[in-house]
C-alpha cells in the first residue's frame, strides 16, 4: 500500500491519480490503434476517448456520491471541492460502474452526432477500457481502497495500521479484490485485442467486454467489503448495487454478441468514418 508517491508543496501526488492518468494516455494510444483494425477514423476515435474519459470520471464520481450520500448530504460542495478533506488536495471516491454508464451514454451521443458506427467505435474502445481497469485497480490497491473481506486463503493480504481495511478488519488478512479485478482486466484486454485482430465481427468485442466485466464483477463482489448502504435486500435476495448493474451489463453483452456480424469491408491501417 502506497497511497501517495510524493508531495509538491501541499499537493499530494496520489497513486490512484497517477494510475488513472496513465490509463488515460495509454488508453488513447490503444484506441487509435484498434480503430484502424475495425475500420473507424482514428482521429474521430481519439476525440471519443476524451469524451469517454471526461464523462467517465464525472459518472464515476456521481456513482460514488450516490452510494455514499450520507457523506455529502450536509455539504454538497464537498462533492467537487478538492480541498474538502482538509488533509490533502484532491477528490477521493470513484465508482467504476457509474463511470462506465455515463461514459457509455455520452459516447453514443458523440457517435450519433458524427455518424460513426457505434458498434465499431465501441469495439475500438473496449480493449482500452479493459486496460484502464487493469491500471486503476492497481491504483486502488496502492491507495488501500476497494478491499475485500477477511480470508484464511494464501491469497489474503494484510493492510497496514491506519489503512481503510485496518479500520474495518484490524490485522485480519483480506481478499486483495483490487488485484483480482486488475488481473482480469489485463486478461480481458488481451482477449479483446485478439478478437479485433483475428476474429473480428462488428460488436463482438463490445459484447465480450460487457459479459466478462459483468460476470467477473458479479463474482468479485462476494469477496469485496461494502458498507451496509451498498447492499440491496429485496425478495429474499441479498446483492450489492454493483451486482444489479452487472446483471444488466451481462444481458447487454449477450445482445451484442448474438447480433455481431461479419463486416462487409474493413479498410486496414486507414479507417473510415
Amino acid at each position: 500500500m502506497c497511497p501517495e508517491f510524493f508531495h509538491i508543496g501541499p499537493i499530494a501526488i496520489r497513486a490512484y491519480g497517477v494510475m488513472l492518468s496513465l490509463s488515460f494516455f495509454i488508453g488513447l494510444w490503444l484506441i487509435q490503434r484498434e480503430a484502424r483494425r475495425v475500420g473507424v477514423n482514428p482521429d474521430r476515435i481519439a476525440t471519443l476517448g476524451f469524451v469517454l474519459i471526461i464523462f467517465g470520471v464525472i459518472g464515476a464520481r456521481l456513482g460514488y456520491v450516490l452510494y455514499h450520500w450520507s457523506e455529502f448530504s450536509n455539504d454538497l460542495l464537498s462533492i467537487i471541492n478538492p480541498f474538502a478533506s482538509g488533509e490533502y488536495v484532491g477528490i477521493a471516491g470513484l465508482n467504476l460502474q457509474g463511470g462506465l454508464i455515463l461514459g457509455f451514454v455520452a459516447g453514443l451521443l458523440y457517435l450519433r452526432r458524427h455518424r460513426i458506427s457505434p458498434r465499431r467505435a465501441l469495439d475500438a474502445v473496449a480493449p482500452a477500457v479493459a486496460f484502464g481497469i487493469f491500471l486503476t485497480r492497481i491504483g486502488c490497491y496502492l491507495n488501500g481502497c476497494c478491499f475485500g473481506t477477511p480470508t484464511d486463503a494464501f491469497l489474503g493480504v494484510q493492510f497496514p495500521e491506519g489503512s481503510p481495511a485496518w479500520y474495518v478488519f484490524g490485522d485480519a488478512h483480506v481478499h486483495p479484490t483490487q488485484l483480482y479485478s486488475s488481473l482480469y482486466g489485463l486478461a480481458l484486454m488481451v482477449v479483446l485485442m485478439a478478437i479485433n485482430r483475428r476474429y473480428y465481427r462488428v460488436g463482438l468485442a463490445t459484447g465480450v467486454f460487457f459479459m466478462v466485466e459483468a460476470l467477473a464483477r458479479f463474482i468479485i463482489e462476494f469477496w469485496r467489503y461494502y458498507e451496509s448502504e451498498m447492499w440491496l435486500h429485496s425478495l429474499g435476495i441479498d446483492a450489492t448495487f454493483n451486482q444489479v448493474v452487472a446483471a444488466a451489463m451481462f444481458v447487454t453483452g449477450v445482445v451484442f454478441v448474438v447480433t455481431a456480424r461479419k463486416p462487409a469491408d474493413i479498410e486496414r491501417n486507414r479507417g473510415s468514418g
